[in-house]
């Protein structure tokens, strides 16, 4: 039998057990996949550690890549062999699994499985950040945390690609060539500067349209404090811990501000939408205005070493799992 990282209760990358399941025949609208690579996320610890509460027991994990092989009944545009890539629903920690082909997509010629695991989640939750919570354009100047890390490498070349002035935040000088080499003009090393006031020396005073911020408790104030009147502060992660309640008073005193909570399954709830977020995504990658840096790889029953890396932040880009 085929083997998964498996959980029980919620806890600590300790918790995380290699063990075989038993994987059955496809069900109507469904197909059975073999995985070739697993991407690994950051909310995949939030599961992990009950932060977002999902009925236990349960497999990690929410993008992959992979061959089917076998096709469940009522399927169509989907045969055995087809290389296809995933994000969501959970459970991509395995070996071989079920997928519902409603939220599979094909791979395109041209994109190897690492890069096509990796840039599921990740590159789409860049992408309805960019093009859809704040359609970014030429001449914003926007703010992105943890530019160096793997949404935030996609998203600020991807926003550089529009046309937009990228300033990026970084937890060290280590990791400061990283996010220039992602596209950021401008680089804000959180450890030893000031973000607001950074921010304001850049717009002369101004502020910004947008901030992007997948960090959480340690910097949802200060994205607030770089927002222009009337500015979008876009909230998609809890890097550092959740946000403490909040007093919406505040989003008037700032500036009258808006404040959004976004997530992938919302952007892409239709097919219709998982297929646009996937041929946008796919394009900028195969014409290089996007590169998907894998910069790590773990065998897949080693996903707890790769999960305590990168909660001590020692990983930089995309990692990726390997079966």
């Amino acid at each position: 039998m085929p083997y998964a990282i498996r959980i029980y209760e919620n806890g600590g990358p300790e918790i995380m057990s290699w063990e075989e399941v038993e994987v059955g025949k496809p069900g109507p609208g469904e197909v059975r996949v073999r995985n070739t690579a697993v991407g690994l996320n950051y909310i995949d610890t939030y599961h992990r550690k009950g932060l977002y509460p999902l009925p236990l027991p349960l497999t990690l994990g929410s993008e992959g890549a992979g061959v089917i092989e076998a096709v469940g009944p009522r399927v169509k545009g989907f045969k055995v062999g087809d290389r296809v890539a995933y994000a969501q629903p959970i459970g991509a920690y395995a070996e071989v699994l079920l997928r519902p082909v409603a939220r599979l997509v094909k791979v395109p010629a041209g994109i190897d499985d690492q890069t096509a695991a990796a840039m599921m989640l990740k590159g789409m939750t860049a992408w309805y950040l960019c093009r859809r919570t704040y359609r970014v354009k030429k001449g914003d100047t926007i703010l992105v945390h943890a530019a160096a890390g793997g949404v935030g490498q996609i998203l600020c070349q991807w926003a550089k690609h529009l046309g937009a002035t990228v300033i990026g935040t970084v937890g060290s000088d280590e990791k400061v060539a990283l996010a220039k080499q992602a596209g950021c003009r401008h680089v804000i090393v959180t450890s030893r500067e000031k973000i607001p006031e950074r921010v304001k020396a850049i717009t002369k005073g101004k502020g910004l349209p947008v901030v992007y911020d997948g960090v959480g408790k340690d910097t949802f104030n200060d994205s607030l404090d770089c927002l222009a009147p009337l500015g979008l502060m876009a909230s998609f992660g809890n890097a550092s811990g959740p946000v403490p309640p909040v007093n919406i008073g505040i989003l008037a005193a700032k500036g009258s501000l808006f404040l959004t909570r976004p997530t992938l399954v919302n952007y892409t709830a239709t097919p219709e939408d998982l297929a646009t977020a996937a041929r946008e995504l796919f394009s900028v990658v195969k014409k290089g205005a996007v590169k998907i840096r894998v910069n790590q790889t773990y065998p897949l029953r080693e996903a707890a070493q790769a999960h305590r890396d990168l909660e001590s932040r020692k990983t930089t880009g995309s990692t990726v799992l390997l079966p």
